[in-house]
């Protein structure tokens, strides 16, 4: 997992490769709750996807850009184009069907 991005977020997300992005603060609670189920999607799907985290906190541009309105919210990009969006905590099976159908299609 990765939680700062070396190279711009705009030119990683444009990836053939989807790209899972946390949006979280430290002080949420279902935020920590999400933290080990990203970390286990991460280790199950490899190379077949790219998870970012990014504080809300930190970085309230990207929130804003985002209209992220509550926390953790995921959104899958794949190719620049937003593919999936939920908030609120999202188990591991749902996430991986979610990044089965995203690499398929």
């Amino acid at each position: 997992m990765e939680t700062t991005a070396r190279q711009p977020f705009n030119e990683i997300i444009k990836g053939d490769t989807p790209v899972l992005v946390d949006f979280f603060a430290e002080w949420c609670g279902p935020c920590k709750t999400m933290a080990p189920i990203l970390k286990d999607l991460a280790s199950r799907m490899g190379d077949q996807v790219r998870i970012l985290k990014i504080d809300i906190d930190k970085s309230p541009a990207a929130a804003s850009g985002y209209k992220i309105q509550g926390v953790p919210t995921l959104i899958l990009f794949r190719k620049g184009q937003i593919i999936w969006r939920q908030s609120g905590v999202v188990p591991l099976q749902q996430l991986e069907q979610v990044l089965k159908q995203a690499n398929a299609g």
